[in-house]
């Protein structure tokens, strides 16, 4: 009886850590999202409403919690690709993923960011590249042999694309946060076979006010560097 008294405490605090680095985690997810790498472990103690001790016991330093989101950002990433391999049209497959990897850059300011950071970690870097790349070729393979793809596109130029359409989202954020559909529409209509019906344009281009707006906001970040 004594045993089973003194045993319940641990029991409990772990089920409360466990807790507590989810709630962790996912504050600095969605602080990542919002704000990039330049959070600290006060903001993400604050937003997951712990003290900040409780996140230095889960995390040691802010690298060990960016990597554990990364983790979880990446597993979502290849259920999506693997989703996307199984759709019963080749072409549809391919548009599901390019469509969940552009949101999820262009709304996701902190993934490019770590990203880079983890091309220091170059182990890392490679496991997660290897990965995610055998499903993503898939996805663009089945597309092609369904002859929904343009000759000559390759599984690396969707990466270029997918970069390209996160560049405009970035550039265009201050003045107008939905742009990047447009372009990613562009994208996936420039890629596509004759055969394949295009896709419509349903977001306007930037304005030539909300081009210099944004070249304004830009230059600003550029000096706050």
């Amino acid at each position: 009886m004594n045993h089973a008294t003194a045993s319940a405490p641990p029991r409990r605090l772990r089920a409360d850590a466990a807790r507590n680095q989810q709630r962790i985690v996912a504050a600095a997810r969605e602080l990542f999202a919002d704000h990039g790498l330049e959070i600290t472990l006060d903001d993400v103690a604050e937003r997951a409403g712990v003290g900040v001790g409780t996140v230095y016991r889960r995390f040691a330093n802010k690298k060990e919690l960016i990597a554990e989101v990364f983790e979880q950002n990446v597993t979502e990433f290849a259920t999506a690709a693997e989703d996307a391999a199984r759709h019963p049209d080749p072409w549809l497959g391919l548009v599901q993923f390019f469509e969940y990897a552009c949101t999820h850059l262009a709304t996701n300011r902190g993934f490019s960011e770590v990203m880079l950071e983890l091309e220091d970690d170059m182990d890392r870097f490679t496991k997660v590249r290897d990965r995610m790349k055998p499903t993503i070729a898939a996805v663009i393979d089945r597309a092609a042999e369904a002859g929904a793809l343009a000759p000559g596109v390759e599984a690396s130029d969707f990466f270029a694309l997918i970069h390209m359409v996160d560049a405009l989202a970035e550039f265009s954020k201050p003045v107008n946060p939905t742009t990047w559909q447009r372009y990613m529409a562009i994208a996936l209509n420039g890629v596509r076979s004759d055969s394949v019906p295009r896709r419509e344009l349903s977001v306007p281009p930037l304005t030539d006010d909300e081009v210099e707006l944004a070249k304004s906001h830009t230059s600003c970040a550029g000096r706050r560097r």
